[in-house]
């Protein structure tokens, strides 16, 4: 028995320092630091002074105890002088018993020992641990002070700066960092990324925009200033501005229009078209002798093409004078591989905007039949002839044309596009089964648009004659689309309104009115197409495109109809009513955005 009571009292011993941590970990997380203290305080004196400090420390100070805490802290720095942070925390015990002449003190001395770079990120790590940002400043620049400048802490600086709230000192200590060393912008912009931008306070965007500025006339030399201020243009979308930047940095370093060619296909992609075309008029201005010259005489007639049918509300004299900048700007340039995109935006003016499918058609057979010509062009070149031929009522040979892309290019996305637009051929023609079937292979598509487009048709497809098995009113709504496909959107919206009349509350109702939006948007009727998306919505809001009319009826109000609050509305709408939908992940980025929430 006593043996037994031995080894009970022994096993008690050796487990006791676990439990004892267990103990006042527990109580510590629990905030009671008085039943803490008495484990803490065991453990500092007999165990391990350095791991438990802290706590210790802590638990002193919220019991009150400062007399011990304040003989505990001058323990700690007496025995490591040089872990400067225990003077920190000598100031913290001092602020506690309210004897803040003290604690300045302490935290100036802290400052004033720092003799090394490591001593730097402590002291100002401890000072911004308990929230005293000015000594975290002050640690920085004795830091800045004895490196002699080799380095200068200002990306540390700047990020105090900026917890403090002060953009100015946040600004200030960046750019200087980038007036010492060039090879500190990537570093720059990442600091810069999350304060400002298009999304930012103008007022703070304005400081940064009017440093910047007073920098660039103080310093002309030092162009990495400008490169600096073109990139935050483009964060805040002042393309006006980013232009002027680029067109005098181009001159400045003599870059022969290189980066103004990327800021121009930037302005592009942007639709910021106006802009786009000063850039390349830019270049082109430059000679034929410039390397970009060909390129920006091309792009700057894609642009002109993309500002004229985009927005829909051309002029038949804007039409005929776009085809005329085509054709001189080709018979320049030559009929060449490098002239292809030209060629066959030109046939597609001429087909679907002009009326002249013969020509279009000529065009594009020369321009197939070009000796050594990039497959993946010729290809493309195809696919636009086929098109004209559908556009034309050769549904036939745009088949044929359709085909051959499909066949050569099997396992490549522009023979998936053709095997697409084989089976949209089978819709159209009636044969719906041939077309499920080769929608249900493209589902599985590595081009997500593709896939999608599959889907969409091949639901539409099924859902027509899921229910009544009579294919007349999908032969009537595909008659309609492929008329609106060729343009002649007048009889293509009286033929669906004949299967409203025929067929009340068939269940391509939605569909109807969907695709009678897509016609209305076609010629900018954006009033039109919004009631369009509002039937939808309100009577069909639980079918397949429910999401996709509630997604577009947004993005009039946000981009149209510029009534802002109600585009957020419909946003957030979309994200709690259809949280599967394709349009879940921009939405949702829009709807930040219009909330006033930063995005990175």
């Amino acid at each position: 028995m006593l043996l037994f009571g031995f080894v009970l009292i022994h096993n008690n011993i050796i487990a006791q320092p676990g439990t004892d941590e267990q103990l006042a970990q527990q109580f510590y997380q629990n905030k009671e630091f008085d039943k803490a203290l008495d484990y803490y305080e065991k453990l500092y004196n007999k165990k391990s002074p350095q791991v438990f400090y802290t706590p210790y420390l802590n638990c002193l100070l919220e019991t009150k105890d400062f007399k011990k805490a304040e003989k505990i802290t001058k323990k700690q720095i007496k025995q490591n002088p040089e872990s400067l942070n225990f003077i920190v925390d000598l100031g913290t015990v001092y602020t506690r018993s309210e004897e803040p002449d003290k604690a300045k003190n302490a935290w100036e001395q802290a400052v004033k020992s720092i003799k090394q770079d490591e001593q730097v990120f402590e002291v100002a790590n401890a000072f911004l641990a308990i929230q005293q940002p000015d000594y975290a400043i002050s640690a920085y620049l004795k830091g800045r002070k004895i490196s002699r400048n080799n380095y200068p802490y200002s990306f540390e600086l700047a990020n105090v700066y900026s917890t403090k709230g002060d953009k100015m000192g946040m600004i200030s200590e960046l750019l200087d960092a980038l007036e010492i060393n060039d090879s500190y912008l990537q570093s720059v912009q990442n600091a810069l990324q999350t304060s400002f931008g298009n999304d930012a306070d103008p007022k703070q965007n304005e400081l940064l925009k009017t440093e910047l500025l007073k920098r660039i006339a103080k310093s002309p030399d030092k162009t990495i200033l400008s490169e600096l201020l073109i990139w935050m243009q483009i964060q805040q979308k002042d393309w006006e501005g980013a232009f002027v930047q680029g067109k005098a940095l181009d001159k400045r370093k003599k870059e022969e229009g290189n980066r103004m060619m990327g800021l121009a296909n930037m302005f592009a992609q942007n639709e910021a078209y106006d802009v786009a075309i000063k850039a390349y008029q830019y270049i082109i201005a430059k000679g034929p002798n410039v390397y970009y010259y060909t390129n920006a005489r091309i792009e700057l007639l894609n642009v002109y093409y993309q500002k004229v049918v985009s927005k829909g509300n051309y002029t038949s004299t804007d039409l005929t004078e776009l085809e005329k900048n085509y054709n001189t700007t080709i018979s320049e340039l030559g009929k060449s591989a490098s002239t292809v995109p030209l060629l066959k935006n030109l046939a597609h003016l001429q087909a679907f905007y002009l009326n002249k499918t013969t020509d279009a058609i000529v065009l594009l057979e020369e321009t197939i039949a070009m000796p050594q010509l990039e497959v993946h062009l010729q290809a493309e070149c195809k696919l636009e002839l086929a098109d004209i031929l559908l556009m034309t009522g050769d549904i036939w040979e745009a088949s044929l044309r359709y085909s051959q892309v499909e066949k050569t290019f099997k396992h490549d996305e522009i023979g998936q596009e053709a095997k697409f637009r084989v089976a949209k051929i089978s819709y159209y023609t009636g044969d719906f089964k041939w077309a499920e079937a080769q929608l249900n292979v493209l589902k599985g598509a590595t081009a997500k648009l593709i896939a999608n487009d599959a889907l969409d048709l091949s639901l539409l497809i099924s859902d027509a004659l899921a229910i009544d098995t009579n294919e007349a009113p999908l032969l009537l709504y595909a008659r309609a689309d492929l008329l609106a496909f060729q343009n002649k959107d007048e009889q293509a919206k009286l033929t669906m309104d004949s299967i409203n009349t025929l067929y009340p509350k068939h269940a391509l109702a939605d569909e109807i009115l969907y695709k009678k939006a897509q016609i209305e948007l076609k010629h900018s009727k954006y009033n039109e197409a919004a009631a369009f998306y509002e039937n939808i919505i309100k009577n069909y809001g639980d079918d397949i495109l429910g999401d996709d009319a509630l997604f577009k009826l947004a993005d009039l109000n946000e981009n149209q109809f510029k009534n802002l609050d109600k585009a957020k509305e419909l946003y957030q709408q979309l994200l709690e009513k259809y949280p599967g939908s394709l349009y879940v992940v921009e939405a949702r980025k829009r709807f930040r955005r219009l909330r006033g929430d930063t995005i990175n």
